[in-house]
């Protein structure tokens, strides 16, 4: 696995915190929670699909295509709250909710898989 340079870690682990701060945050202030949210899923997916597999493991290729499905999931909440914030577009009630609870389950699941995999690989 490729493993990113350190500027692109950091991007990451921010990334993450804007995700979960905005998440907390929508509740009290939802244009606020909404830019952070936002910030945090393109910058936590885009330094996701940063990271490469350049192996043939079968297991590995699958949960890294998980993995990116669960980027663009978080991705496609930002999108499903922004119309829910400005009230504009068909998702008007909290369908940003649903995309983000699978996308949190795919994060989660291959962020547990994917390092024993990795490990029995090597």
């Amino acid at each position: 696995m490729k493993q990113l340079s350190f500027i692109q870690s950091v991007v990451m682990m921010g990334g993450g915190v804007a995700l979960l701060l905005g998440a907390v945050l929508y509740i009290k202030f939802p244009v606020t929670g909404f830019v952070l949210f936002a910030v945090g899923a393109l910058c936590f997916g885009c330094m996701q699909m940063l990271q490469q597999y350049e192996g043939h493991n079968f297991v590995i290729n699958r949960l890294r295509r998980q993995q990116m499905l669960g980027a663009l999931a978080l991705m496609v909440a930002a999108g499903l709250m922004c119309m829910h914030t400005f009230r504009v577009g068909f998702a008007q009630g909290n369908e940003w909710v649903v995309a983000m609870a699978v996308g949190c389950v795919l994060e989660l699941y291959t962020a547990l898989r994917l390092p024993v995999e990795l490990e029995k690989e090597a």
